[in-house]
């Protein structure tokens, strides 16, 4: 079996998210808040994560406890994932509501670029989960 390539993040003061292993490999961010704190150390951490990108790998991004999602945080998050080191992954974001997805959807179908990753927004966290848990060669 292949090992995990290290997680290389570490926390900082002020920064609403963390950032644990899953089981298959992927990883699963937890945010608690968008701060533009938050926003640019995940953002540097997202690209330099990308720079290491090698093979298929399941991300789960839980913005539940999130209630608003700036614009800026949804511009950001479709040009890391625009990245063509993205092709290979498969994004579950999770969020608190049917209105937060919405927006997210609304911001990002305005965006010039294409995602490179298969990605879909949920509401239910098992859904999410059931969605990740696909063979990775059926992606989207």
């Amino acid at each position: 079996m292949t090992q995990p390539k290290p997680l290389n993040w570490t926390s900082a003061p002020g920064i609403g998210y963390s950032v644990i292993r899953r089981g298959d490999g992927g990883m699963t961010l937890t945010f608690t808040d968008l701060s533009d704190a938050t926003l640019e150390h995940w953002h540097q951490f997202a690209l330099d994560h990308l720079l290491g990108a090698d093979r298929r790998t399941r991300n789960l991004y839980d913005l539940r406890a999130v209630k608003e999602i700036p614009e800026k945080a949804i511009r950001m998050a479709v040009e890391a994932n625009s990245d063509p080191s993205a092709r290979n992954i498969r994004v579950a974001v999770v969020v608190a509501s049917a209105t937060v997805a919405d927006g997210i959807r609304k911001v990002a179908a305005l965006a010039e670029t294409e995602t490179a990753s298969a990605m879909k927004i949920f509401t239910d966290i098992n859904e999410a989960e059931a969605w990740l848990a696909r063979p990775l060669d059926q992606i989207p």
